[in-house]
This record gives structure tokens, sequence and C-alpha cells, in this order.
């Protein structure tokens, strides 16, 4: 691995300010972004990622597009599988939390793979700009195959309806945005394009940079709520991405995707959701323990990957290709 990543990443703003926002939280500031500021910064990101995936989506062919999204797809189905029976079998974790995780882990984070996109652009390492969508095909599937995985081998319980989890996860803002974005940016004119790049591309490292700054905070808040899992969650925080990761870089090496394109596949495929991923677990199974599946993917696999996963990653892949 290349330890000069590792130093860019972390001397990164938008890293430099998740650790401000850590450093904040342990030692108890009243540092903290209102609600409603944050979850503008948030739909505001998630539309510029989109957006910005939608205009390069627009100069790409379907040929091209493809594979990547039969790869991600096929990555969709297996990581949740193995997130379950990881946590089933050797976690020891009840059927229903070692569910809520799969669907965690084997959905995708935005903000992860936002830090992934900024860290490439910073390194000038090129990567193709359709990512943006196979992040959507990546999401909803994950979330749909965990809680299939537990219905079919659940023994009791209420019945899991799929049909509204699917409703619920595919019209969640997350989802809209992205996939609202990629739509305007592959069918609005260039000149319109151009109108709007200013408020949502250019200013878009510095809005990251202050979105995570309160993602600090966070994660740092809700170590609190670790008891006697925590050694569990600690390696299944941090192995799991490992394990994903590798898959990741296999797919887009298949796919055929640029170096850059297959690390931030990887890194897609490493992260774990704590945004669409909660709301449908949080409807479809309210027994599973939110200090759980939260805090193992917001205070463990979140700061993992930003700190040291991204930049491993990234070193894997311009390795395999060069």
């Amino acid at each position: 691995m290349n330890t000069a990543l590792i130093v860019s990443n972390l001397t990164s703003p938008a890293v430099l300010c998740f650790i401000i926002g850590s450093f904040a939280a342990l030692v108890k500031s009243d540092l903290r972004i209102p609600a409603q500021v944050h979850e503008t910064i948030s739909m505001y990101l998630l539309f510029a990622i989109g957006l910005k995936g939608g205009i390069a989506l627009s100069n790409t062919s379907l040929d091209v597009i493809f594979c990547p999204m039969v790869a991600t797809l096929a990555l969709a189905i297996l990581t949740p599988i193995i997130a379950y029976f990881v946590a089933l079998k050797l976690g020891k974790i009840n059927r229903t939390n070692s569910a809520a995780l799969a669907a965690h882990f084997g959905s995708v984070s935005a903000v992860t793979f936002m830090a992934a996109v900024n860290f490439a652009e910073l390194s000038h390492i090129t990567y193709e700009g359709f990512v943006t969508a196979l992040v959507v095909v990546l999401e909803i599937p994950g979330i749909i195959v965990a809680l299939m995985i537990y219905q079919v081998l659940k023994n009791r319980g209420k019945e899991v309806r799929l049909g509204k989890v699917l409703h619920e996860t595919i019209t969640g803002k997350s989802v809209i945005l992205l996939s609202g974005g990629l739509l305007v940016g592959l069918f609005a004119d260039r000149v319109g394009i151009e109108s709007v790049s200013k408020v949502f591309i250019t200013p878009f490292q510095g809005v990251l940079a202050f979105f995570l700054l309160e993602m600090g905070v966070v994660a740092a808040s809700r170590l609190k709520a670790i008891k006697s899992s925590l050694v569990f969650m600690l390696l299944f925080g941090t192995a799991m991405p490992l394990v994903f990761a590798a898959f990741g870089l296999i797919a887009g090496t298949l796919a055929g995707l640029s170096p850059g394109g297959t690390a931030i596949l990887a890194t897609m495929a490493a992260s774990a959701s704590y945004i669409a991923a909660p709301a449908a677990v949080k409807m479809a199974l309210p027994d599973a323990d939110p200090g759980l599946y939260l805090t193992t993917s917001i205070s463990i696999t979140l700061p993992f990957n930003i700190a040291i996963g991204i930049p491993l990653y990234f070193s894997m892949a311009t390795g395999y290709a060069f």
C-alpha cells in the first residue's frame, strides 16, 4: 500500500473536517450543525453527485455501462448474503439483527462514495463518470436481498412485506435525489447544465467538507452506545469492508472499469448505508437494535473507510492496473 495516499487522504480538507468533528464530540463540545441545515446539505450533495453522473452518462453508450451495472448488481446480491451469515454464524447475532446488519452492509454509503470521488479528483485519478448510476444499482437490491434472506430463513415472527419495503426504499429521499440528479444531467441541454454548474459542481468539495464535520460529531457520539458487542462490532465493521472491497476490485476489473472506477466500485462495496437502509430496516425489522447496526456502520465502518480504506482500495486498484 502506498503510504503517501493515506497521508494525502488524511490531510485532505474533507477528512480533516471529519476528524475535527469527532474531536469536538469526544471533548463534549456543543458543536452541532442544526438538523434542518444538515438535511439540506445532505440533499444538496446527493443531487449534485447524481447530476455529475447524469452528465457523464449522457455521453456514455449502453454497451459501455452494461457490464459495470451487471457487476454491481452481482455485488448487491453477494454482499448481504455474506454479511448475514457472518453475523449469524460467527458473531452469534440473532436473525433479526443479522438481517439488519446485512441490509446496511449490502447497501452503499453515499458519503463514502462522495469521499472516494473526492479522493480520486484530488489525486488526479481518472474514473468513469457514470459511477453515480452504480450507486443506485447497489443501494436498493442489497437491502431487499437482506430482508428476503430473513424472510426465508426466520423461524417465527411477522411476515416482512417486501412490496412495502421496496416502495419505501425506492421512494426514499436518497434514491429520488440521486436518480433525479441523474435524469437532470442526462436530459437537460448543455446550456442549462452550464447555468447550474456554479451551484452544484464548483462548490461541491467545500460543501462535502462541511458535511463531514457534522458526520464526525455523529460518529464519535454514537461510540457511547457500544457495550458488550464492542469486539464483534469492531471486527465486523473493519473486516467486512476489506472482504467486500476485494470483491469490488475483482468485479470492477472483470467489468472493464478503469483503475479509478474499479477503486470507487470497491469503495462502494466496502461501505455501509446509514440513510436508505435504516429507513427500510426500521419499518421491516422494528425489533432490530439501532445501537448495533447504526453504530457499526457510522462509528466504525465510515471512519475506517475514510481514513484507511479509500487510499488502500485506490492503491490496490492502481497497483493491479500498472
